[in-house]
């Protein structure tokens, strides 16, 4: 296929975490407001001349430091993120918006402030970590609302006199719904057969609207939009399987890139920085205040493990299905970051119940943070294709005789 006329400028803003678009609000006076989960609201942090980063650790090295701090075995996406704050990546924010979720990030998060690696000369900085119920009941609601409102938006108001009013809520959660829009459709054209963009592709695309301020984003993204409407697929299809992924923290686009170059196109991404359900569009209502309704609404759709409450696990498995078949795929990869507690008890129950109760052949992997050179992982990829092969091999074939015994 012919390359995406923006592809190389986006992939150059996912190279550092003070790229080029963070750069230029920076410069225009716009507040950068850094977090690490969807449980943080994220429109909440697009209000007025404010903007959100969520973090990540390009081209990541040695972690030796964070290790000292915290512990081998904590997983490596909070371990990169604290080596990069102590090397001063992150000086460029004007807050840190974290939530207490799982203890590895708790204590990154922890050391990052007690570490002093915020630019000290930024006298109206300010740290925050919301108490994230484990429930998405009406209780919970009210008691994120409370956290929200006085651990983030108080002082959002107070150190920079942002405008946190339903107004500007409803303006931001607009913002947001215009990319989750523009996200979604291009995110369509991978239920096509012969698809014309790649899950490579699409990803770097959506990790972009994480990392740089929405509205500088929203014009690269239509323009790529219409030029996906006209882009013609290969003749020849390169791919021998369809598959989606689901898991935990995935910002590494080395990672899609090495299952697709073993066979596998990715066309369906339920794990954090994917597109479900970080851009599914929320939906206002006038019947009650605009804060209310944000915070119902990121933790009914949120899809992380920490919810273990039956009809949330229920949620998941069939989210998976559906997302599946959506996209018709052949099989699904069941992914986690290695050391994180939640995922590892979801991804070996989830992926046995996919496989085994839904009939849907499951792939189910640990993984380093960094994984696109790891020659364990491609082996894997490359038999879970082969099997996916055989799989439909062994169904054209049932079909054939099916269909000629009818004959007879």
């Amino acid at each position: 296929m012919k390359d995406l006329k923006h592809m190389i400028y986006f992939e150059s803003l996912l190279e550092n975490a003070y790229n080029e678009l963070v750069r230029k609000a920076k410069d225009d006076g716009k507040i950068a407001l850094g977090y690490t989960c969807f449980h943080m609201p994220e429109v909440l942090l697009n209000l007025g001349d404010c903007f959100s980063v969520r973090l990540r650790a390009p081209n990541m090295g040695s972690m030796d430091i964070a290790t000292y701090y915290m512990a081998s075995s904590s997983c490596e996406y909070s371990r990169a993120l604290l080596e990069r704050a102590i090397e001063g990546n992150y000086h460029f924010l004007d807050a840190m918006a974290g939530v207490d979720c799982c203890e590895a990030m708790n204590r990154c998060m922890e050391n990052m402030e007690l570490l002093e690696t915020n630019d000290p000369t930024k006298e109206n900085f300010f740290w925050t970590n919301l108490d994230i119920p484990c429930s998405d009941d009406e209780d919970s609601v009210t008691h994120l609302i409370e956290q929200v409102s006085r651990n983030f938006l108080k002082p959002l108001k107070e150190k920079y006199g942002v405008d946190i009013s339903d107004a500007e809520i409803r303006k931001s959660v607009e913002e947001h719904n215009k990319i989750c829009r523009l996200i979604t459709e291009i995110g369509e054209f991978r239920t096509e057969m012969k698809p014309v963009i790649t899950g490579s592709e699409f990803h770097k695309i959506c990790l972009v609207t994480y990392i740089c301020p929405k509205v500088d984003v929203i014009p690269y993204l239509e323009e790529t939009l219409e030029e996906i409407k006209t882009r013609e697929p290969d003749s020849k299809n390169h791919y021998r399987a369809r598959v989606t992924i689901v898991g935990s923290e995935i910002d590494d686009p080395e990672l899609i890139e090495l299952i697709e170059d073993n066979g596998a196109l990715v066309v369906a991404d339920r794990f954090c920085y994917g597109s479900f359900p970080g851009r599914s569009e929320i939906t206002l209502t006038d019947d009650e205040d605009a804060l209310t309704q944000v915070c119902r609404r990121y933790l009914k759709d949120t899809e992380c493990p920490r919810q273990c409450s039956d009809h949330k696990v229920q949620y998941r498995y069939d989210r998976a299905k559906e997302l599946t078949e959506h996209f018709h795929a052949d099989g699904i990869i069941y992914e986690q970051m290695k050391f994180c507690t939640y995922w590892s008890f979801e991804r070996t129950l989830a992926s046995h119940v996919l496989q085994n109760e839904y009939g849907i052949p499951a792939l189910s992997i640990d993984r380093p943070y960094r994984s696109g050179t790891s020659g364990q992982l491609r082996t894997r990829v490359q038999a879970f294709v082969e099997s996916l092969e055989i799989k439909m091999i062994k169904a054209r074939k049932e079909e054939k005789e099916k269909t000629k015994k009818g004959d007879e």
